[in-house]
């Protein structure tokens, strides 16, 4: 059984730079340096960063004041920055830029008085941050639709004064029919400037899609709760190829590879290289093999530390 592997796959520069922000915090600041949510949806990184001292919470009511916080990738509603600051905290914002694209994207359409629907997961951490950032005394509505079938339903109060933008990890193949949906309804919405799906979950759905052209079974390397990781299980299920998503070398089952002749893997936008390494070393203990490196996008984007942090030498772990 060949063993393919997708590229792009793994950590997005926008996760690199939200591990890189706690990590550095801890060197330049020791432990403990605090953490709003998980830093990003995988729990082999935010083990080995607790190891290191971080103290991950869910409310910053739990952050004794003065105290370092991190913000996590997915984002935060403008509330909780202000609660921070009446707080005394030092914060160091972990946002995935291209997610605060979308933050301006809805505050600029609260102040010219446009209605708002949101496409992605209601209850994603994305979502909810991105929620708080439509108000003032311009907003109207703001409504979260996830399907084609909600989008049909939805009920707002002017079409003609309407924009759309979209959670940065969904998966683009869903996109269309909603987006058609709403287009077909309200002739007048208003789309972004550029597209809100980032390069990173565009690379990746479109390298799973490759891999399912070629192989029997997929394989995703990420955590349940990512949204990323599911989307790629998702998509090469779509192709009608077998598809399972795991969380560790632990996870795999012997049935999943009998009669298989192509197993592609690929791994989420927060998932460690090092969690695919193992998944691999454990097939080839049970004789699959040969190993192919797919070509694919090659990725350049590196998102700049805050001023703070970036003379700091990142952790040797």
């Amino acid at each position: 059984m060949q063993i393919v592997l997708a590229n792009p796959r793994g950590f997005c520069a926008g996760v690199e730079r939200a591990i890189d922000i706690v990590e550095r915090a801890l060197d330049v600041f020791g432990a403990p340096v605090y953490v709003r949510h998980e830093i990003v949806h995988n729990r082999h990184v935010v083990a080995a960063l607790r190891e290191r001292g971080a103290v991950f919470v869910d409310e910053l009511a739990q952050v004794p004041e003065h105290s370092i916080v991190v913000f996590s990738a997915h984002g935060i509603a403008p509330e909780v920055a202000a609660e921070a600051r009446q707080r005394g905290l030092h914060v160091f914002d972990a946002t995935c830029p291209l997610v605060g694209k979308v933050h301006m994207e809805v505050a600029r359409h609260a102040r010219a008085g446009r209605e708002v629907v949101l496409i992605g997961h209601e209850g994603h951490p994305e979502i909810i941050g991105t929620l708080g950032h439509y108000s003032g005394a311009g907003a109207r509505a703001i409504y979260v639709v996830g399907t084609a079938e909600e989008a049909a339903r939805l009920q707002v109060q002017d079409g003609t004064r309407l924009a759309y933008a979209t959670q940065t990890t969904f998966s683009i193949d869903d996109i269309k029919p909603i987006l058609q949906t709403l287009q077909a309804r309200f002739p007048a919405l208003l789309g972004p400037r550029k597209e809100d799906i980032c390069y990173a979950t565009q690379n990746r759905q479109s390298a799973v899609k490759e891999l399912a052209a070629i192989c029997d079974l997929i394989l995703v390397i990420g955590s349940p709760a990512s949204a990323n990781s599911q989307r790629l299980r998702e998509i090469a299920a779509q192709q009608q190829v077998d598809a399972h998503l795991i969380d560790h070398a632990d996870q795999l089952q012997r049935a999943w590879f009998e009669g298989r002749r192509c197993v592609g893997i690929t791994s989420g936008a927060s998932t460690p290289e090092v969690l695919l390494g193992q998944v691999v070393a454990r097939l080839e203990e049970w004789g699959a093999g040969p190993v192919l490196n797919r070509p694919g996008v090659r990725e350049h984007v590196v998102f700049a530390l805050p001023r703070e942090l970036a003379g700091a030498a990142r952790s040797a772990t």
